[in-house]
């Protein structure tokens, strides 16, 4: 047995026997329910958590993502082994697999197309003519975050478009592929999160909806924007790191291997040699235009633009359903770029048809971890984790009202993080808010951002996060180097805007605040750098 293994098994059977000699006072406590004496209480909590921690120690997600789905089977069953397997197989992983199959597919297709695009030649064009027109690290590093914030549709779209197409820009300046992750990551989820027309406002919308505001659940989501401190000082963050040259944490190890070794810590490591030479740089474009305007099509198609929506683009958006639209805007894409590669000559009909396995088996790792996380979620929804926390939130409101706020985004900052969804942390947040504060007033809409920037802060630093998940795929990255190396960086930020969400519950003036937390930003960027500058004189 070799000592990887070893050391798991050394912190897996502890973890486990403890769990269990906890557990049975809990379940003793009431016989009729399934999870009588756990539903409801921080117990909840404990499956992501260990998943959470195992991943970070042994840097393997599979094993450490099962096992938190094992534990949350096996408190929710009282221990019983059949009950236990029966859920994870079919409350854990074929549910897993049904309700997120139009993610699936639209991977796998973009997986296709991303293959057709690199056997091309187009990446490798791509590659040539970026490494003659941006000239340097910095410049790679900004045209990334351009190009993420330039695609606020949706933020599986954005992670896996942004991978797809900076990749051979930043391999060329000897940007690691975790820095990469980090770049699109931050840049996803933050900039749906602030887009009015996008798959995220659209769920907030949905969300606030029948819910007594006074206003409509889009302009509810409009009005939060400029108090969405986690998402606008990210984007400071990102600019300022990139213009002051440095890293910190685990990421500085790995961009010092990348620019001192050449090692970039990818997992695609022959896409170039089957790269086409006659390849141009119009061959990656096209596929990506029209992969954005067929996306958008498919989005608005799906919410009824053509039909119980006639006309209405931003209701088309709210009634839009992501997992059925990326599909149906991918696939066609998929049909006119191998028409376009045959007839541009740049391969063989048979030589396309290839590719499309090849997409399949690239997408294998990120439908994996997307699969188990899912499943992890189900069990953890099992257990009761909304009705923990909205007793949490509700128990908080008895005491300061103006730092509310401030502590909506740490509840949502934990609940984030340890579901692993934004979407399901707003969605469960946003009726208390919508309860505790009165309609109508600023603290209303600066307690939704709270819970907004906070959904997103916590599905960040998660390494059972879809969005996270997605941004390893698209940087074709490990996965959990990517989180430990995202992590320091979502932390500060968090820092920073919890400080910012204090101001605010009692200065209630966005632009005040957003020019202090921005401040805060850098000054904190200097102080890192200097700290981090003397640790290495």
């Amino acid at each position: 047995m070799s000592r990887k293994v070893k050391n798991l098994w050394r912190i897996l059977v502890p973890m486990l026997v403890i769990c269990a000699m906890l557990a049975i006072p809990a379940l003793a406590d009431d016989g009729d329910g399934a999870v009588s004496g756990m539903y409801g209480t921080f117990w909840a909590l404990v499956p992501p958590i260990v998943a959470i921690v195992l991943a970070l120690i042994t840097k393997e997600a599979y094993s450490s993502l099962f096992i938190g789905v094992l534990v949350g089977a096996l408190f929710s069953c009282q221990f019983a082994p059949v009950a236990t397997l029966d859920t994870i197989v079919n409350d854990g992983l074929i549910t897993a697999i049904a309700d997120n199959a139009g993610i699936f597919l639209f991977l796998v297709i973009l997986g296709a197309i991303v293959a057709l695009v690199n056997a091309s030649g187009g990446s490798a064009a791509f590659g040539r003519w970026a490494e003659k027109n941006i000239k340097s690290r910095v410049g790679a590093m900004i045209a990334t975050f351009v190009l993420g914030v330039l695609i606020f549709i949706d933020d599986y779209f954005n992670c896996l478009t942004v991978g797809s197409v900076m990749r051979p820009v930043t391999d060329g300046h000897k940007i690691s592929r975790v820095k990469l992750a980090y770049l699109i990551d931050a840049t996803a989820a933050p900039v749906c999160m602030i887009a009015p027309v996008s798959s995220w406002a659209a769920a907030v919308s949905g969300v606030a909806a029948d819910l007594d505001t006074g206003i409509s659940g889009i302009q509810l989501f409009v009005q939060a924007i400029p108090y969405n401190f986690y998402s606008l000082l990210t984007f400071v963050f990102i600019i300022g790191l990139a213009v002051m040259k440095f890293d910190y944490g685990p990421m500085k190890l790995h961009e010092m291997n990348a620019q001192l070794n050449g090692d970039l810590g990818g997992l695609d490591k022959t896409e170039e040699e089957t790269s086409n030479p006659r390849g141009k740089v119009i061959d990656l474009v096209l596929p990506v235009v029209i992969l954005i305007i067929f996306c958008v099509i498919g989005m608005i198609y799906v919410g009824g633009f053509w039909d119980g929506n006639a006309g209405d683009f931003i209701a088309a958006f709210g009634d839009t359903d992501a997992f059925v639209a990326l599909p149906w805007g991918s696939l066609i894409v998929l049909v006119l770029t191998i028409i376009y590669v045959v007839a541009r000559r740049l391969m063989s009909f048979k030589d396309a048809m290839a590719c499309i396995p090849k997409g399949f088996i690239a997408m294998v790792p990120p439908i994996t971890i997307l699969t188990l996380a899912v499943s992890l979620k189900s069990m953890t929804s099992a257990l009761g984790a909304a009705e923990f926390v909205r007793d949490m939130m509700f128990g908080a409101a008895q005491g300061l009202y103006s730092m509310l706020p401030a502590i909506i985004f740490v509840v949502a900052c934990i609940l984030a993080f340890a579901s692993g969804t934004s979407w399901g942390t707003f969605g469960i947040l946003i009726p208390i808010v919508i309860a505790v504060f009165e309609p109508g007033t600023t603290l209303l809409t600066i307690g939704i951002s709270a819970c907004l920037a906070g959904a997103v802060c916590g599905d960040h630093c998660s390494p059972i996060s879809d969005t996270t998940i997605m941004a390893s795929a698209g940087a074709q990255c490990d996965h959990i180097n990517h989180v430990s190396t995202q992590l320091p960086y979502a932390i500060t930020v968090a820092a920073v805007s919890f400080v910012s969400f204090i101001i605010a519950g009692f200065v209630q003036n966005w632009i005040i605040c957003l020019i202090i937390g921005a401040v805060l930003t850098v000054a904190t960027l200097f102080g890192i750098k200097a700290v981090t500058a003397k640790k290495d004189a």
